[in-house]
Formats: C-alpha cells, structure tokens, sequence
C-alpha cells in the first residue's frame, strides 16, 4: 500500500473513532410530550324572514302599508348591530317627474304596531338612501333594542310602515311609476374578548 493510501486510511479510521466516541458523550435522557389544540370559527349568519318584506300595486297618495319583518340570529356568535343600507330605483312610466318618487314614499318605523304607538322615526325613502348607519342606529336601532343586539338563537319582530304621502299638491308625475326598493341588514360581530 502506498504511502498516500495509508495516511488516508489512518485519516478515516481516526476521523470514525473520533465520531463513535463523540456521539457516545452527548448521550442523555429524553422525553415528549404533543398537545393537540383547535381554534373553532364561530358563525354570524342573520335571517330575515320575510325577504321580501313589501310588494304593493295601485297605490295613490295617501295609502300607507303596515309590514312586520323578523331578523333572527342563526349563527353562534353574538350579532352586536345591524346596519341597515336602502337602495332604490324609481321606473319613470312617462318619463315625466320631475322629482324623485322616493322623496314621496315615507318610512315609519314603529315600536309595536299592535299596541298604536306612534313612529320610533319617520323619514323618507330618499332622505334613508342618504342616511348613514350611524343615523339609522341612533334614531332606530339604539331605541328598539334595549339589550344591544340578538343573542344566537334569538329573534326580534320589527315594524315598518310605508306612507306615499299625499302633499295636498298636484302628485300627477307619479301615475303608473314604480318604485324597486333594496334593504340590506348588514350584521355585526362583537369585539373580540379574552378567552
């Protein structure tokens, strides 16, 4: 064996010895333990029944229509506010008006219908389009739910009553015209809490 081979043979044996005693001197006692953990979403899911809460024909000024809805809390987080965002299209049969047919249809949100209290807030269907949900919640929400919001399981009865206002003025513009209103109930968590 040459010289080169042997020195290479010694390199390796000495580099193995080295690395069996090494390995023998990092020995030591052991132990495991796994903890296994879940981070469960809770759900926000608000129902409103009935969806389409109005659906008249032949109306004239001076026609109010009285309409309950429910909103009720299926998921399993609390719901903190609802914002309530209008949307509207008026469909100009005569291409006549020269107002905004939704500045003659009012609102009136009621406390209990049944009981004949007078409206929470009245406003129009124009001057809601605008309103903020700010507005919406101090004028009707705050004073409707005395506890804020719906506990999962829970639902409120609310009432509204629509109004196509009858001016005393001549209202002629609005014959044959219709009025394609949207309400979006918006749901809103509470804030996040310690656990």
């Amino acid at each position: 064996m040459s010289i080169k081979k042997k020195l290479g043979m010694g390199v390796a044996t000495a580099v193995l010895g080295l690395g069996l005693i090494g390995g023998g001197t990092f020995a030591y006692f052991s132990d495991t333990e796994v903890s296994n953990n879940t981070f469960a979403a809770g759900t926000l899911d608000l129902a409103l029944n009935p969806t389409e809460i109005i659906n008249v024909e032949n109306i004239k000024p001076g026609d109010t229509m009285l309409r309950p809805f429910t909103l009720t809390n299926s998921g399993s987080l609390h719901i903190k506010t609802v914002d309530l965002l209008t949307n509207y299209g008026v469909v100009d049969a005569e291409n006549d008006n020269n107002e905004d047919f939704a500045e003659h249809i009012n609102v009136n949100f009621l406390l209990n219908a049944d009981k004949g209290t007078l409206p929470i807030w009245s406003t129009s269907l124009a001057e809601l389009k605008n309103a903020s949900p700010e507005l919406v919640e101090e004028k009707f929400w705050l004073i409707f739910w005395e506890q804020r919001g719906l506990e999962p399981g829970t639902s409120d009865t609310f009432y509204v009553q629509f109004e196509f206002e009858d001016n005393g003025e001549d209202q002629n513009e609005f014959q044959g015209d219709s009025l394609n209103l949207e309400w979006k109930f918006e749901a809103m968590q509470d804030e996040g809490k310690a656990k």
